[in-house]
């Protein structure tokens, strides 16, 4: 993975991550860092779900499509304010 993989990488946590905050209900106050990594870790999230539903042809762990990073990182807010920050 090169600088441009990195910094795509960054940009769409970013915006899954601003997704997840607009769709989680109440104030969610995180900067952009926590925005971005809530973002790419939802879309790893996402991918679990993913893989649990429907198996992949070849086996191999893919992350997930908008919806269901915007999913995991739903999972990921709620666990952040209700489980690690309380």
């Amino acid at each position: 993975m090169g600088i441009g993989g990195i910094i795509w990488m960054i940009v769409v946590g970013f915006v899954v991550g601003l997704l997840a905050r607009f769709f989680y209900p109440g104030a969610v106050g995180m900067g952009f860092w926590m925005t971005t990594l809530l973002g790419i870790g939802g879309s790893l999230v996402g991918g679990v779900i993913g893989s649990l539903l429907w198996k992949s042809p070849d086996g191999r762990f893919k992350p997930a499509g908008l919806f269901l990073s915007i999913v995991g990182a739903l999972i990921l807010i709620w666990g952040y304010l209700n489980v690690w920050r309380a």
